[in-house]
């Protein structure tokens, strides 16, 4: 499963988590939506969430998420080609972001989808290169492994307005 990033550059690049999961090979950066490849793509405003059931058509196609800062996140901004699917309700253990809900990075971003379609190895890998990744994994430790034992997107709502409703 490849992962490409339609990379905007509108943020601080020293805290671009994109730039670093490219710097090590584990994402490609693409400047334009024409140059970013079909695929499963990861945007807030879909109306359909990731699921197990994607799965395939990501490992065919690619995983695809859009880096831009969160100022400039609009829906128009998500014009991408693909598959669109939003990830479901997850707490970020960013910095920037700690504690906040549905604000992850875009490794975060792709370490929940890798988790939610079977590839924790690779979620793994990819949050490993950032001092607070494992974090991120254990905020999140219970609803991933609710969302990744799903079977499809209609699931996977139901469990997040479990904690939706909590908030």
């Amino acid at each position: 499963m490849d992962l490409h990033v339609r990379y905007e550059g509108d943020d601080d690049p020293d805290k671009c988590t994109a730039r670093k999961l490219a710097r090590f090979d584990l994402a490609e950066l693409h400047r334009s939506d024409r140059a970013t490849p079909y695929g499963v793509v990861l945007n807030p405003h879909a109306e359909r969430a990731l699921s197990p059931v994607d799965v395939e058509r990501a490992a065919e196609t690619a995983l695809v998420a859009l880096d831009c800062s969160w100022e400039s996140a609009g829906e128009k901004m998500f014009s991408l080609p693909g598959e669109h699917r939003a990830l479901p309700y997850l707490v970020a253990a960013n910095p920037v972001n700690f504690g906040r809900p549905m604000r992850l990075t875009t490794v975060e971003a792709f370490a929940a989808a890798l988790v939610i379609l079977g590839e924790r190895d690779r979620a793994e890998r990819a949050l490993s290169k950032f001092t607070w990744g494992e974090t991120f994994l254990e905020l999140n430790a219970e609803p991933l492994r609710r969302y990744a034992d799903c079977e499809d997107s209609g699931e996977i709502v139901d469990i997040q307005q479990e904690y939706l409703d909590r908030e």
